[in-house]
């Protein structure tokens, strides 16, 4: 359930995914643990849940959009020149697991009312089809994820309502949700993203390679769904 984080079926693995529209490890993250499960035998029993984090909390969905480049030159007061080298480091991982940043054209927007879309697609059984669509528009096709429109036009194209999408941003109706995972990442004293947790004791952070989410898998579904079902009937249920 949106805002939720933890809860796990005795038959499921579930993953908890804190992360950003716009954040580049994000999205690399999302793609190599999507890479990972194509790899786990078990795949057709873990749940992917994604929650809700600002990684530029500064910014309001009101503002006009700017560069990334401009974004983290006046973030972390760097030369421009010195922004733009480390955006295209950026852009050259992302590539070498098969994503297609331009960085040059994404536009720098603040991101609750596109989590506030990831939380209606979750309502809907569609949120990680929204999520990599959000991630595409924004590091790839250079669209504004805080435009209304937009977002209604993305979740249009995972097969969502679009009237039903709009309805939900224009009234808020997940802006609550937003705010309860920012909370809850807060509780947790988790500071930045992506972060990944297996089965609620195992954590992952970053963009690592698909041997370390292999690792987290296997291990996570052996003590928990794999226990319960190596458990004697009537024990451990």
């Amino acid at each position: 359930m949106p805002g939720e984080a933890f809860g796990q079926a005795a038959d499921r693995l579930v993953v908890d995914v804190w992360s950003d529209v716009m954040c580049p490890f994000c999205y690399m993250g999302d793609t190599l643990l999507a890479q990972a499960l194509e790899k786990f035998p078990h795949a057709s029993g873990v749940d992917v849940r994604y929650h809700s984090f600002l990684l530029m909390p500064q910014l309001s969905d009101d503002d006009a959009p700017v560069s990334p480049t401009e974004l983290l030159s006046t973030k972390h007061g760097l030369p421009p020149e010195q922004a733009q080298a480390m955006n295209d480091q950026v852009t050259e991982r992302a590539r070498q697991i098969g994503l297609d940043y331009r960085m040059d054209q994404a536009q720098a927007v603040g991101t609750r009312t596109a989590h506030q879309l990831s939380h209606f697609a979750a309502t809907r059984g569609k949120q990680h089809e929204m999520v990599q669509e959000l991630f595409k528009a924004y590091f790839t096709d250079g669209r504004n994820v805080a435009d209304h429109q937009v977002l209604a036009d993305l979740a249009a194209d995972v097969g969502l309502d679009r009237d039903a999408a709009l309805a939900a941003l224009a009234s808020g109706e997940f802006a609550d949700a937003v705010e309860e995972d920012i909370q809850q990442a807060r509780q947790y004293g988790i500071q930045g993203v992506p972060f990944f947790v297996f089965a609620g004791k195992y954590a992952v952070s970053g963009a690592q390679p698909v041997e370390a989410f292999l690792q987290a898998l296997d291990t996570s579904w052996n003590e928990t769904v794999g226990a319960a079902d190596a458990a004697p009937t009537g024990a451990g249920r």
